[in-house]
């Protein structure tokens, strides 16, 4: 079902760059605010916090198995 929704340019401008910071179409933005409550301050803050780690990945910069293991062993009960 599509569905036409009148934004201001603003909003609109923010949900494009959301998306695009993101990678994924406006309507996916607009979506997972409806229909999972994560509002556009939500995934600002989310997309801020996580693209940093994926940059890194993609540079190749990843934990070895030993910092694995003893990060993991860190958290294990006795």
């Amino acid at each position: 079902m599509d569905t036409h929704l009148d934004i201001s340019p603003e909003l609109k401008e923010r949900v494009q760059r959301i998306a695009a910071k993101a990678r994924r179409a406006e309507t996916d933005v607009v979506a997972d605010a409806l229909e999972r409550g994560h509002s556009l301050d939500w995934q600002e803050a989310f997309i801020d916090k996580v693209n940093p780690g994926l940059a890194d990945a993609e540079q190749g910069a990843f934990a070895s198995a030993g910092e694995m293991m003893r990060l993991l062993n860190t958290y294990r009960s006795t």
